[in-house]
């Protein structure tokens, strides 16, 4: 009996060796629990904020002077680096033409002038939009929307417009091509709505990396003022 209870008790400690290490390199690759509310600390005179949701999207803020800003999208981790990707990540915004009823504008255009309006209806325009717009003979203009959502070319009046190309200023992604009304197109003055109304707010950042650090996350830009400063969660209350 004695020889088969230290039999035992050394085979329990034999397996309890052998799985002490891998316990060990188990808890050596755990990372702490990213998502949070960050607080912006060692940058004087100026409040910064950074929630990092459990659903891999994020929000952002900065107040310095009289100056606030925002950016929103998803956050993605890669080694020690967590970066935010504003926006709606790599998507593209989608675009439809506006309802005759979410129209405010109804009279036309200046004569010479094609205007693409672009935002959201009853919320607000979207800047940052470039719009081809193509006549029946084949003939397109460029112009990129501006802060009250307007995209004005200038077109001979021999010219018809037929259809409107819309992407994201500097994108590569190909047009997204919508058809003009004809009432539109004869008045030279057409809306087109963005599907997710997120685009409309404006980002601070296309992309910013943070190096994931003991306490924090520290901004990965040597050239930003951030740069100096921790971003933390707040201390747990005991």
């Amino acid at each position: 009996m004695k020889t088969s209870r230290f039999s035992s008790l050394s085979s329990l400690l034999a397996c309890a060796a052998l799985a002490w290490p891998l316990a060990a390199s188990a808890a050596d690759q755990a990372t702490p629990s990213l998502p949070g509310h960050y607080y912006l600390q060692g940058v004087m005179e100026t409040g910064s904020e950074l929630l990092l949701k459990k659903d891999g999207t994020f929000e952002w803020m900065l107040s310095y002077g009289n100056t606030d800003q925002q950016a929103s999208g998803e956050w993605r981790v890669a080694g020690d680096t967590l970066t935010l990707v504003a926006g709606n990540g790599d998507k593209e915004p989608q675009f439809r033409v506006f309802e005759e009823s979410e129209m405010r504008i109804q009279k036309p255009a200046e004569a010479g002038l094609w205007v693409a309006i672009v935002g959201f209806p009853r919320l607000g325009p979207m800047a940052g939009v470039e719009v081809k717009f193509e006549a029946q003979s084949g003939k397109t203009a460029t112009a990129v929307s501006i802060a009250n959502g307007d995209a004005i070319v200038r077109m001979p009046a021999s010219e018809r417009w037929v259809r409107a190309g819309l992407r994201r200023q500097g994108s590569k992604a190909d047009y997204q091509w919508l058809a003009v009304p004809s009432g539109r197109a004869q008045e030279r003055i057409a809306a087109f709505a963005v599907t997710d109304p997120q685009w409309l707010r404006g980002q601070a950042f296309q992309k910013l990396a943070l190096r994931i650090v003991k306490g924090g996350l520290q901004v990965d830009e040597t050239d930003s003022s951030l740069a100096r400063g921790l971003y933390a969660k707040p201390a747990s209350k005991q």
